[in-house]
């Protein structure tokens, strides 16, 4: 791997090697006064962190070890870091359930002694898993008043905690049930800003604390979404969205909340009756309990019956909100969902089990994944729920999901095409054997024959011959998520088995599309073939 460094002469930039290392380096931070950086270094099965000099142009390589070492972090004087180590695990694949591992330490090195030394490890059992996979993937942070915080898994959520580097005393800084999802230290780095869906599980919210003091403070509460709070001189600038308002700048001062933006610059045309959707339980055909947002129709009449959708997220590791998502991939799947509910559809969006959200049971499910895909019983669950209410037309209910929710979307069909009747995939996975090795480059299913058994099993391949229900796939050829094979291959099978397919296919386009006009194609596709498949 290669460090860079820009030399700007005049109206010229020079890009040169700032120096070059073995393995692929990450995390480059620089030291308080910018004489030292400090980066990772990963190679295949273990990684190392190191601390380039630039006065003397050399690394040297902190505590080395056999473990994988990562999320490096500077003291406030540079004197000292602190680091995540764990342990290497062989032959683990990506989207299968880890509830245990050998647990995991923080390491901190002194700069000038090359002391190194164990301030915490975690314990065996619930909490043994260092998570750091997530959407807001939680670094470890160092204050200013000595206080290494970290985030673990302990009580089943994903909590702060605070580490004296000197006393190794450990405190619990967010109890409460619900999650910790992103984190930052305060302008004067003394207290920690995060946010959470602590109190309010469907929606997130801006909290503080001070590990002194170890008092929560919630920032923001309500009805409203807020998230990726910046501290300014002030007060604190973020982005809030609601039920009926994607993504605004709001500034919050002393006096109370300001937009940041004149509303003059929100678009005049945005609709203004949009749908408040309510969460709901939804039992699993194997008794599990799984979330999920309701949307009823404009103008809803419950002596009617209405034509149904299930929205299934990606991820898995993600979760849909009671409103605009603070992702822009599921901020526009909120849009639609929006749009079929003003369009007379009872709309459902489903959090399956292994998103994230609601602790490390669900999200760790049993025989989730490639090791049983479980959570297809959480969407055939929410199918017999919708057949059941006397509003909905049990003949119209239909699926649309991406990339996981294309999984999801696909298993639906093949395993009960006669409760779904129509289906829009859009770059989903059919065969994890064929999908794993995106991820995990080791991965051959004919060098471990049982467990590639497993997951051709748990895959919507498995099933195909059930599948009789029309379905629209939608693909993006340069996908670096989910190969563009994926699609080609289940068209083909489908087709050879007279089922009703058709196709949009995105040239150059990525996983999560680039352009706007791809957001704009796919969304009007799936609405229009849902739409067209239920007249008629």
């Amino acid at each position: 791997g290669k460090a860079w460094k820009l030399n700007t002469e005049k109206d010229s930039i020079i890009v040169q090697p700032l120096f070059i290392s073995r393995g692929t380096i990450s995390n480059l931070q620089f030291n308080v006064n910018g004489t030292a950086l400090l980066f990772v270094s990963a190679r295949e099965e273990h990684s190392f962190i190191g601390v380039y000099d630039l006065a003397s142009n050399k690394i040297q390589f902190q505590d080395p070890s056999t473990y994988e070492d990562t999320n490096p972090i500077w003291n406030s004087d540079g004197t000292q870091i602190a680091f995540v180590r764990k342990p290497f695990v062989k032959n683990e694949v990506l989207f299968a359930p880890k509830l245990t591992a050998q647990p995991w330490q923080i390491r901190v090195v002194n700069l000038l002694t090359q002391n190194a030394y164990t301030v915490f490890t975690a314990d065996n059992g619930v909490g043994s898993v260092f998570v750091d996979d997530l959407p807001a993937g939680i670094k470890i942070l160092w204050t200013k008043d000595n206080f290494i915080i970290f985030p673990w898994e302990k009580t089943g959520y994903i909590h702060l905690y605070s580490v004296e580097a000197t006393s190794k005393k450990v405190t619990h800084l967010t109890p409460g049930i619900g999650e910790v999802e992103s984190v930052s230290l305060s302008n004067d780095k003394k207290d920690i800003i995060y946010v959470s869906n602590i109190l309010d599980s469907n929606r997130r919210h801006i909290w503080k604390v001070n590990p002194i003091t170890q008092i929560p403070i919630n920032l923001t509460k309500g009805n409203k979404i807020e998230y990726s709070p910046v501290e300014v001189n002030t007060g604190m600038v973020y982005l809030q969205a609601s039920a009926n308002r994607p993504s605004w700048p709001i500034f919050h001062n002393k006096d109370g909340i300001v937009n940041f933006l004149n509303e003059k610059e929100f678009p005049i045309n945005f609709p203004t009756h949009l749908i408040v959707p309510k969460t709901i339980l939804i039992k699993a055909t194997d008794n599990l309990l799984a979330p999920a947002q309701l949307f009823l129709p404009l103008n809803y009449d419950p002596l009617k019956k209405y034509p149904a959708i299930i929205f299934l997220h990606g991820g898995s590791r993600r979760q849909m909100l009671e409103g605009f998502n603070y992702s822009s991939y599921y901020s526009n799947a909120y849009a639609l969902n929006e749009y079929f509910a003003l369009n007379g559809y009872i709309v459902m969006a489903l959090n399956y089990r292994s998103g994230i959200g609601y602790g490390l049971q669900f999200r760790e499910a049993k025989n989730y994944g490639m090791t049983g895909a479980t959570e297809v019983n959480d969407l055939i669950g929410a199918g017999e729920y919708l057949k059941s209410r006397k509003d909905v037309d049990a003949n119209r209910i239909g699926l649309w999901g991406g990339s996981y929710g294309g999984f999801l979307t696909a298993h639906g069909l093949a395993k009960r095409s006669d409760l779904f009747s129509v289906g829009v995939d859009i770059h989903g996975v059919h065969n994890w054997n064929d999908e794993e090795p995106t991820f995990t480059p080791w991965y051959d299913s004919l060098r471990m024959p049982e467990f590639g058994q497993i997951a051709y099993k748990a895959s919507p391949i498995n099933f195909v011959k059930g599948w009789k229900s029309p379905v629209l796939f939608m693909h993006g050829d340069d996908d670096r998520n989910v190969p563009f094979t994926e699609t080609i291959h289940m068209i083909h099978q489908l087709r050879k088995q007279g089922v009703e397919v058709e196709e949009k296919v995105l040239p150059d386009e990525i996983h999560s599309f680039l352009l706007y006009n791809s957001w704009l194609k796919v969304d009007e596709a799936t609405f229009e073939f849902i739409s067209r498949k239920f007249k008629k």
